[in-house]
């Protein structure tokens, strides 16, 4: 199954390239809300495996892809596609709600 890909500084630009629609969990080890949110990004991607990227960005590792989107509190879900932001979602928040928000980007 597939799991959520890592994201950082360094590697943000290529990702962000795919011709598949992007979700991007930006989060942080000390944050409450984004281990709640977190399986269920896990779970996403493994069902949107081949028509989706699912990814996660660490806001502490990770300071300039979190800065460059203005990225204020955290979990914030970015939704992307064609390398621009499309959707948005601050908060933890259950799977159907991340679940149709992407489905209206495929």
């Amino acid at each position: 199954m597939a799991k959520a890909i890592e994201i950082t500084d360094a590697n943000f630009e290529e990702i962000i390239k795919s011709e598949h629609p992007i979700l991007v969990d930006f989060w942080a080890e000390w944050c409450g809300p984004c281990k709640m949110i977190g399986p269920v990004v896990e779970e996403i991607a493994g069902e949107y495996e081949g028509k989706a990227v699912i990814g996660k960005v660490d806001v502490d590792a990770n300071p300039a892809v979190a800065s460059k989107f203005g990225i204020r509190s955290i979990p914030t879900l970015l939704f992307f596609k064609g390398g621009e932001v499309v959707d948005k979602q601050v908060g933890a928040v259950p799977k159907a709600v991340l679940a149709q928000k992407l489905e209206a980007q495929i």
